[in-house]
């Protein structure tokens, strides 16, 4: 027999005529009220909802979202940028500039490599110009003038530059080409390690870990030259040739520029060390090579694939 119990009100009337209710409690039956079912699923939902929250705080899902824009130049383009915008400005009225249309091809070239290593010989107006266009890269100068240099380092921060010293002299150009030519199969060879070289126009007192590296452009605008007592650029276009032939990584051709290139010493030299066959520009003033690395097979060789028909008077 079902037995069930309910709420009873009973009514109790006091001496002050107030009735109070009373209400008896009654057991349910075994029948499950709806509210049971409704707190479960709220209590299972909620149960749910922590446990989510608490996975994507731990472990937080990646979304496919839109691959960021490579970033093609590094945060210190910027300050080397003004530092040579800065500079042109204030010397806005120098006369001894680079022309143009040569500052605009030696720069094209760097930026094309750009990040890439660089090597000029020579300071001067435009060295803060070959940095800038050279953002992210190894931008390395040389020059004939120790204080030079320093007078650099403390306006340009972070520059790379080193003396190097010269042996050379213009008025003895003649005798210093005609013996690199005789020697060409031997101590001047167009392959070799000039750290250890023993050819006159070899430049073997840069840091050493300079010879090691496969430089991409190479810029011929120092030492000074014009007069007897200067330096002269032989040893350098020299030594540009012989690193653009042994260099071991990077590309295989090398960009090579000869500023100054209607003087004669320049001419001469680049048509010897660097060779017409490789010539694939100029501006008059700017001679741009390509020169290949010749690697093993360059050893016993000439620079030219033809005779120099350049000779200094």
């Amino acid at each position: 027999m079902k037995t069930t119990t309910t709420t009873t009100p009973t009514t109790t009337t006091t001496n002050n005529n107030t009735k109070l209710i009373l209400f008896h409690h009654s057991f349910p039956t075994k029948q499950t009220p709806i509210g049971l079912y409704l707190l479960a699923f709220l209590s299972l939902s909620a149960l749910a909802f922590l446990l989510t929250l608490h996975s994507s705080l731990t472990n937080p899902t990646t979304h496919p979202t839109t691959p960021p824009t490579p970033q093609t130049q590094p945060p210190h383009l910027a300050r080397e940028t003004s530092d040579a915008l800065l500079y042109y400005h204030a010397t806005s009225n120098r006369t001894d500039r680079m022309p143009s249309p040569d500052a605009r091809a030696i720069a094209r070239a760097i930026s094309s490599c750009a990040p890439c290593p660089v090597l000029v010989f020579g300071l001067g107006h435009e060295t803060p110009l070959w940095r800038a266009v050279n953002p992210g890269g190894r931008t390395v100068f040389v020059d004939q003038n120790e204080y030079y240099v320093s007078h650099f380092e403390d306006h340009h921060p972070h520059l790379e530059a080193y003396g190097v010293h010269y042996a050379t002299r213009e008025s003895e150009a003649e005798v210093l080409v005609r013996a690199a030519k005789a020697e060409a199969r031997g101590a001047c060879r167009p392959v070799q390690n000039l750290l250890f070289s023993e050819c006159g126009l070899a430049i073997n007192d840069m840091p050493n870990e300079l010879y090691e590296v496969g430089w991409e452009v190479i810029v011929v605008d120092g030492p000074r030259g014009g007069d007897s007592s200067a330096p002269g650029r032989m040893a350098a276009i020299f030594t540009a040739g012989v690193l653009a032939r042994s260099k071991k990584g990077g590309s295989e051709g090398t960009h090579v520029f000869v500023h100054d290139f209607d003087g004669e010493v320049e001419r001469v030299c680049a048509e010897e060390f660097l060779c017409k066959e490789n010539l694939v520009g100029s501006t008059g003033r700017l001679a741009h090579y390509v020169v290949r690395r010749a690697g093993n097979q360059g050893e016993g060789v000439g620079f030219c694939s033809g005779e120099t028909k350049g000779d200094l008077q």
